[in-house]
């Protein structure tokens, strides 16, 4: 059976000047073409070959050796291409650019940016994709509090907050007290289990970004600490001659960065100067 939207192995039912003709194996009636460009140079009829079957730009079911970057049934995070009165078309890795169509979208989106979706059929039997992912994912993982865990926003509530594909699979939501004010879907978050409800949803706290939790002044500072035995010798009474030359920043710089670094408690201030916490 020729399956549309999955890599299957197929087998040369026979060889014309525009391609080879694959089937089943069963019913050599029912085929689908590989286009000539895509067929092996050493391709014989009944030789087995591994392809991706979908419609292309003229609606023709088709094959192709080439492995798309979501198949039927399965979460991506892709890219828009463009944007028409009809959808969205999202990169996907062939030559036909897979449809996002308008009402499949939960936010309005913008071209070049990724969004995470999910992969069907819709009732023509045409790949599509969809951002209405909630009612996919499952509860019950086996994950615990205070884990940290990878996933993609995909739809936020202004009320509730931003909810979060974890690892593509499970329910998550990042409760609006705790998102950043930017926060965008399609955006990928680093976050702590900090619940588990009793319908087996996960509350998330972000980790944010390390450009905006530690700034790059910061970073440095660290940086240099660590090569100190974690120690460094200055304070508010360094000239600004000093860190500009030994750390390549303005004294106004070195004062923010330290004061984010003293907020987040990852260093104290002594008679010698900024210490390392743990030290």
């Amino acid at each position: 059976m020729i399956e549309t939207g999955k890599i299957q192995t197929l087998e040369i039912n026979r060889i014309t000047a525009i391609g080879a003709f694959l089937y089943d194996g069963t019913d050599a009636q029912n085929v689908v073409l590989l286009p000539e460009k895509e067929v092996p140079k050493s391709a014989r009829v009944n030789d087995d070959i591994e392809v991706f079957v979908y419609r292309d730009s003229k609606d023709r079911i088709i094959s192709t050796t080439r492995r798309p970057k979501i198949l039927l049934g399965e979460f991506g995070h892709l890219k828009v291409a463009d944007i028409t009165k009809v959808g969205a078309f999202m990169e996907w890795g062939l030559e036909k650019d897979l449809l996002l169509p308008y009402n499949e979208q939960t936010t309005k989106i913008q071209k070049g940016r990724d969004y995470l979706v999910y992969l069907y059929l819709d009732k023509s039997d045409r790949l599509c994709a969809t951002m209405k992912i909630y009612p996919l994912l499952k509860v019950g993982s086996d994950h615990k509090i205070g884990e940290w865990v990878e996933g993609y926003v995909y739809q936020i509530n202004p009320e509730l907050g931003a909810f979060v594909a974890v690892e593509n699979l499970y329910h998550g939501l990042i409760l609006m007290k705790d998102a950043d004010i930017d926060i965008q879907c399609g955006e990928k978050v680093n976050a702590r289990i900090s619940e588990i409800r009793l319908d087996g949803k996960l509350i998330l706290t972000p980790n944010r970004q390390a450009y905006k939790e530690i700034p790059k002044d910061a970073i440095l500072i660290l940086t240099k600490m660590n090569e100190n035995q974690g120690l460094l010798p200055y304070n508010d009474h360094t000239s600004p001659h000093i860190i500009k030359k030994e750390l390549n920043m303005s004294k106004s710089s070195f004062k923010r960065a330290v004061g984010k670094l003293l907020k987040e408690k990852k260093v104290r201030i002594t008679e010698r100067g900024i210490e390392k916490n743990g030290r």
